[in-house]
C-alpha cells in the first residue's frame, strides 16, 4: 500500500475527538465557549466567521470589525471516552460545555454566549 493511501486508511479509522474550545476576541478579551464532536471541524467555525456566515451575530460583527488576527481559536479541554460500556458523548460533551460556561461566564461584556434560561 502507498503511503498516501496508508495515510488515508489511518485518518478513517480514527476516532474524532470531541471537545470544547474558546474563540478569544484579544482586543476586547471577550469570548465564545463551544463544543464539538469532532475538534477536526475547528477550521470549518472558522471559516464561517471569514465567510461571514456564523449563526453568532455578535461575533460576527466583531470579526468583521476588528478582523481575524484580533481572535485566537483553542481547545479548553477533549472530552475523555469510556473504553467499556455505553457512553454518550453528547450528553457528556454538554455537561463539560456547561461547567467551562458556568467558570468562564462568557457573557453580556464578557462574551459573545447567551445565558440559557432554567
Amino acid at each position: 500500500m502507498d503511503r498516501k493511501k496508508e495515510l488515508k486508511q489511518l485518518y478513517k479509522e480514527s476516532k474524532p475527538e470531541a471537545g470544547i474550545y474558546q474563540i478569544k476576541n484579544i482586543r476586547n478579551g471577550k469570548l465564545f465557549i463551544g463544543s464539538t464532536l469532532n475538534l477536526k471541524t475547528l477550521n470549518g467555525k472558522q471559516f464561517e466567521l471569514e465567510s461571514g456566515s456564523s449563526t453568532n451575530k455578535t461575533l460576527q460583527n466583531e470579526w468583521s470589525t476588528f478582523g481575524k488576527e484580533a481572535f485566537s481559536i483553542e481547545v479548553l479541554e477533549v472530552l475523555k471516552r469510556k473504553e467499556e460500556g455505553f457512553f454518550d458523548a453528547k450528553h457528556a460533551l454538554k455537561k463539560l460545555e456547561e461547567k467551562w460556561l458556568n467558570e468562564l461566564k462568557p457573557y453580556g461584556e464578557k462574551g459573545y454566549n447567551k445565558e440559557k434560561l432554567q
